[in-house]
């Protein structure tokens, strides 16, 4: 057993660091089986030698987000000590990334993890970026803030948002309604986000003066998109050809944002997914980067983070059984 002493310099620190009812800190304790103690402005850490040593890198990571202004979060917590249990201690200070959006309800958005700050780079830095990764990492709705800041800052007159209208298992002719409202249900997570950041009232105006359209991706063909923010959400789910036509409607003045998760293509059985095709054929291309998540930037719950390695793992013990024979 060892003991490390840690000075807190306020009592705001303190506070911030262990959170409602203590959580922050009985995650640490229990993620390293370590016991936790604070007097006074001093913080004691006890336990055995490297679970004491990787406790306190994560409670001095989590001090300096307090510092600049961080909110703690099981989120956060657990992602830093990630980074610690990983070597990555030093990358943490990354994680009080600038805000990128404020919501209608005047909460910041602000990257989550490193796959979600390298996301909102790529944004700004390139024309044309590729969001690739499992569900929770963000893609959507971080593409849809970049976008509404883009058209605040008036960068561009519209936000285009678009989805291929693939059913995952259901057919759309048993929907009802007409084709708007058959296809609504498929754009309902474009709106939310968009709902989030505007607010219903401001979104519904934009809509109507034409700076908004959240559409199916077959209403894109023909078009050119000058001055324009444009998402494809759900890319996955396009052909190749679709894919062909999509990023063919770029115009003056624009960006375009590709998102989607190549684990879980709807398509019928033989069709190639445009996603991965576009990953391969526009890698080299200047002003075009593609930016891939994993698990760790999951940020929903826990059990989300877990279901998707625990889906990994399944399908890379399929292919070692699939190459023995």
């Amino acid at each position: 057993m060892t003991e490390q002493i840690m000075n807190i310099d306020r009592m705001e620190q303190a506070v911030a660091l262990f959170g409602t009812f203590d959580e922050n800190i009985r995650m640490i304790q229990n993620e390293y089986m370590v016991s936790v103690v604070c007097r006074d402005s001093e913080l004691k850490v006890s336990g055995e030698p490297e679970n004491v040593a990787r406790a306190c890198k994560v409670i001095d990571s989590l001090l300096a987000l307090v510092n600049r202004g961080e909110a703690l979060s099981e989120q956060n917590v657990r992602y830093c000590m990630s980074l610690v249990n990983e070597g990555n201690e030093h990358k943490i200070e990354q994680l009080a990334g600038d805000c990128i959006c404020i919501t209608s309800r005047g909460k910041p958005v602000k990257p989550k993890t490193l796959g979600q700050r390298a996301y909102c780079n790529a944004i700004a830095e390139n024309t044309i970026t590729l969001g690739i990764g499992p569900a929770g990492t963000g893609k959507t709705y971080l593409a849809v803030a970049m976008a509404v800041t883009a058209f605040r800052a008036r960068e561009i007159n519209r936000i285009i948002l678009t989805r291929p209208a693939v059913e995952a298992g259901e057919k759309l002719g048993f929907l009802p309604g007409d084709l708007q409202s058959k296809v609504d249900p498929y754009l309902r997570p474009l709106y939310d986000a968009l709902f989030d950041m505007l607010g219903a009232e401001t979104y519904q105006k934009y809509v109507e003066r034409g700076n908004i359209e959240v559409a199916p991706l077959a209403y894109m063909r023909g078009r050119t998109l000058d001055d324009s923010f444009i998402i494809l959400d759900e890319a996955q789910n396009t052909t190749p050809e679709q894919m062909k036509m999509f990023l063919t409607r770029l115009g003056f003045n624009s960006k375009m944002v590709i998102t989607g998760d190549i684990t879980q293509i709807d398509l019928p059985g033989g069709v190639r997914s445009g996603l991965k095709d576009a990953v391969r054929i526009l890698k080299d291309i200047d002003g075009i980067e593609t930016v891939m998540f994993d698990a760790s930037d999951v940020v929903r719950n826990r059990l989300v983070q877990d279901i998707i390695r625990a889906y990994e793992n399944a399908v890379g013990k399929t292919n070692e059984r699939k190459k023995s024979f």
